[in-house]
């Protein structure tokens, strides 16, 4: 079955980094586009990063343009999100995505920027 799970989260600064990583299992990895999105408190998930099923394409949200940077490594079935300049609004849970037939989503990491 579809397995996906996130780690990396933690609390950090305002300005500093973060590199927030995804292991998928159980469908071909490679083979699918992959996704970030995040859920602050009282909030509806929100769409984050997209990446191509082979790594060239990406999309991002206007308020992360610039400042993430999503990646993939298909030999490790692993997805990534470096977060740079973090900013408090970036506090939420955040979940990575595969649509496999139907949406995935892993069991979420919470990302804490606070001073």
């Amino acid at each position: 079955q579809v397995q996906l799970v996130e780690s990396g989260g933690g609390l950090v600064q305002p300005g500093g980094s973060l590199r927030l990583s995804c292991a998928a299992s159980g469908f071909t990895f490679g083979s699918y586009a992959m996704s970030w999105y995040r859920q602050a408190p009282g909030k509806e998930r929100d769409f984050v990063a997209w990446i191509s099923n082979t790594g060239p394409t990406t999309n991002y949200a206007d308020s992360v343009k610039g400042r993430f940077t999503i990646s993939r490594d298909n030999a490790k079935n692993t997805v990534y999100l470096q977060m740079n300049s973090l900013k408090p609004d970036d506090t939420a849970v955040y979940y990575c995505g595969a649509f496999v037939g139907s949406i995935y989503w892993g069991q979420g990491t919470q990302v804490t920027v606070s001073s």
